[in-house]
């Protein structure tokens, strides 16, 4: 009887747990299935960033989801959740999308924008991708211009800005 108490206890317990490390996931925006990587602190960090040499992108999604046999990248925000995903961050998940096709030669279908409130599913279209490329292509462009000027006129983003303390057009 004593053994049988003890079995229930356990069963228990891993009902409990289950359940706790569902909710987890869950409220970390991660999708049901295996954590494959993630470049936040507690798990098992990428070993090296992703590298597509044909297009010079390089990164670390937050985490590597495995959902059947598709890798899905999850890109973690800290802010408040706005109406819909930026069009930066929608383009940051691009990026990790394709850097996953190309390291593992499987094509994510779609990847996740995980805010403090909600979370966002972003198709990995053709039309994604081919404006990702665009953008890439911008940018390499103006890498090669002896100057680039501002590209926006919102004085919030400017104080924010990282290089502010260097950049002759701040707001």
């Amino acid at each position: 009887m004593q053994w049988m108490g003890l079995g229930l206890l356990l069963l228990l317990l891993a009902a409990f747990l289950l359940f706790w490390s569902r909710q987890r996931l869950q409220s970390a925006g991660l999708p049901l299935g295996r954590i494959v990587s993630t470049d936040t602190a507690g798990w098992r960090p990428l070993e090296k960033p992703l590298y597509d040499p044909e297009t010079g992108l390089t990164g670390k999604p937050d985490y590597v989801v495995k959902v059947g046999g598709a890798l899905v990248p999850v890109e973690v925000k800290s802010g408040w959740a706005p109406a819909e995903p930026y069009d930066s961050h929608i383009f940051q998940l691009a990026a990790y999308c394709l850097l996953l096709a190309r390291t593992s030669g499987k094509r994510p279908p779609y990847g996740l924008i995980h805010y403090r409130n909600r979370t966002f599913a972003v198709d990995y279209t053709p039309a994604l991708e081919e404006a990702l490329l665009a953008v890439v292509e911008e940018m390499h462009a103006d890498q090669r211009r002896t100057a680039v000027h501002r590209s926006h006129d919102e004085p919030a983003r400017c104080a924010r800005c990282g290089f502010r303390s260097v950049c002759d057009q701040r707001l």
